[in-house]
This record gives structure tokens, C-alpha cells and sequence, in this order.
């Protein structure tokens, strides 16, 4: 088998107004950490999504099947939309390694949809949560840390804060490429829970990252924590720890 494959993952963007309201807290965030000494790698706002799965290096060869599979999973799902709100850190608030924002939505339709996700992607040979994957936890990461730090003072002013709704009427398969320090998140296909459109392709989002002093986001009451041994897995964008741009 060839060692080349696609780092892919499946997930929701978030909304417009989701990704500008989210983009306005990590403003503050970034001048709080700074002002702490605290480094921090932002996620772009133009690539705020939720990570429904992550399947890591894909082989091209299974990327027909995989659709295909994708695609029955969201027959019959209804659109529907998911809150954004309260911040929160991986593994926890005094190591924190992953900038993340809470989502929820109404009967757990996120959690459900994912773990369509993950009973069509387990049928195929990728690790499912029964094994060895990570329970989804929906969330939007904002930002990476390369060391673990406690930043409770700094997120405390914001950890409550609410932000805005997503509407949801379909998934993506997405790819991410990391070249020359620039990562981009590109979709392969995306599936609608509303129409037969399968395979669509949109453009990709290329956009330079930098190493940003600022903050890490605690973890909120309300957002269960991911033990630290699962954070090489669940990285949104598909880079291990350790190696994220």
C-alpha cells in the first residue's frame, strides 16, 4: 500500500456570524495572553468549524467509498442548528493545550449527526469511538498551545460568554494541507441532508499561521474535558500534538 493519503476529517463550518463573534473574543483573548506571556497559535476565523470525525491519513483509493458512505449517512436528517457559546481548554484549564468554544443544540442533534458520522465511518475501517477514537466533544477550536499552561485568569472574563447560532444542512469531507507554514483546509465533497448533491468541490481557504501571543480557554462547567492522551487525535484540523502549524 502506498504511504501517500489525504489527512481527512469530517465537519461543520460554523456560520458567518459565528466566526465573526467567536473572532472578536479571541481579539481580547489574544491581548489578555499577551499582556500574561502566554503563546498562542490562533486558528483563522475564516476556519472555524466543529470536527464531527477525524480519519486521518486516507488512502486515495478509499475516498469513493468513504463518500459514498458519508452520503447515506445523513439520509433522512433534518437541518437544524447548534449554539456556540462559553470557553473551555483541553485537557484542563490548568494544562490547557487546546483553545476551545462550546456548541450545543437542541436533543443533542450535533452529537447525534456525529455519531451517524461515526457508525458509517467505523463500517469502513476507520476507529470509532467504541475503540480507539476519542467520544465526540462538539467544540470549536480557536487556538493551540505547544506547552501546557494554566490561563484560568486570562479566559475568565469571557468563559460565560454567548455567541451565536449555526444552521446545519449538510456535512463536509474535508482535507487539510500544511505547505510552506500555511494551512488550509480544503473540501473534497460536501453532503446535504436536503439534496443528492454529493462530490461538490469549493475552493480552498490557504491562509498563513504564526505563532500570536495569547490565552488558552478554560474548561467550562457545562463542556466535559478530553483526557490527555486523546488530544494526538483530536486535533481539528487533523495535525497531531506536537506538530501543529
Amino acid at each position: 500500500m502506498s504511504v501517500e493519503g489525504k489527512r481527512l476529517f469530517v465537519g461543520v463550518r460554523v456560520s458567518v456570524g459565528t466566526a465573526n463573534a467567536l473572532a472578536d473574543a479571541v481579539e481580547t483573548l489574544a491581548r489578555r495572553a499577551g499582556s500574561a506571556g502566554h503563546a498562542v497559535r490562533w486558528v483563522p476565523p475564516t476556519l472555524y468549524h466543529v470536527t464531527l470525525k477525524f480519519l486521518g491519513l486516507t488512502q486515495p483509493e478509499a475516498i469513493s467509498a468513504l463518500q459514498d458512505g458519508l452520503r447515506a449517512a445523513v439520509l433522512g436528517v433534518a437541518p437544524f442548528s447548534f449554539s456556540v457559546a462559553r470557553l473551555g481548554a483541553f485537557p484542563e484549564l490548568g494544562k490547557a493545550r487546546v483553545i476551545w468554544a462550546g456548541v450545543s443544540s437542541v436533543d443533542d442533534a450535533l452529537g447525534k449527526l456525529a455519531r451517524r458520522v461515526d457508525d458509517a465511518t467505523s463500517a469502513l475501517g476507520f476507529a470509532g469511538a467504541a475503540g480507539s477514537a476519542p467520544a465526540f466533544v462538539g467544540h470549536v477550536t480557536l487556538g493551540r498551545l505547544r506547552e501546557p499552561v494554566a490561563i484560568s485568569e486570562v479566559l475568565l472574563p469571557l468563559m460565560e460568554q454567548m455567541f451565536s447560532d449555526t444552521k446545519v444542512a449538510g456535512i463536509s469531507l474535508l482535507e487539510s494541507v500544511l505547505k510552506s507554514g500555511t494551512l488550509t483546509y480544503r473540501e473534497l465533497a460536501h453532503f446535504g441532508f436536503s439534496s443528492s448533491e454529493i462530490g461538490r468541490k469549493r475552493q480552498s481557504l490557504p491562509l498563513q499561521l504564526g505563532p500570536q501571543d495569547a490565552p488558552t480557554p478554560a474548561s467550562s462547567s457545562g463542556q466535559p474535558s478530553i483526557p490527555s492522551a486523546a488530544l494526538d487525535l483530536e486535533t481539528d484540523d487533523g495535525w497531531p500534538r506536537g506538530h501543529v502549524p
